[in-house]
């Protein structure tokens, strides 16, 4: 008869770390928002000369009122310039988010590729780790592709 398979041994996190962990995984999230309307508004102008509502909401797969708030949001922060049925406009630190949050998903998948993922799934992966990757490991991805 045979044994039972065991399950794999464990590594239990200090509680410290595991803190850490969640807590900065938590300010990630408060920022992903605002670094996907950035880019998607950076890429939208760039293949499309102008950012709308209607653009965003396509793209970005919610409704006109959720990008309006949002917007609202961005403009609060410094990030966006909006008038009432105009285009959609990037500040200087809107331009420099966007451009940092183009150079992260690039950087993530061409990593993913390297590695043999498929295209697809590299950039829909790449959606949600390019948001929480630390400096420290996308330095680390980046001098990986240099090989």
């Amino acid at each position: 008869m045979k044994k039972p398979a065991r399950p794999p041994k464990t590594t239990v996190r200090p509680s410290a770390l595991q803190a850490e962990s969640l807590q900065h995984t938590r300010r990630e999230h408060a920022s992903e928002t605002a670094e996907d309307y950035v880019e998607a508004i950076a890429d939208l102008s760039a293949a499309q000369g102008e950012a709308r509502v209607v653009d965003l909401a396509r793209r970005l797969g919610v409704t006109h009122v959720t990008v309006n708030r949002t917007l609202a949001r961005l403009q609060r922060d410094g990030y966006v310039t909006v008038q009432p049925y105009r285009a959609i406009f990037l500040t200087e630190t809107g331009r420099k988010l966007a451009a940092e949050c183009q150079r992260r998903h690039g950087i993530v998948v061409a990593f993913l590729l390297s590695l043999g993922v498929p295209a697809k799934a590299a950039e829909i992966d790449a959606e949600g780790i390019e948001h929480h990757v630390s400096p420290e490991t996308l330095t680390a991805f980046a001098r990986q592709l240099k090989k």
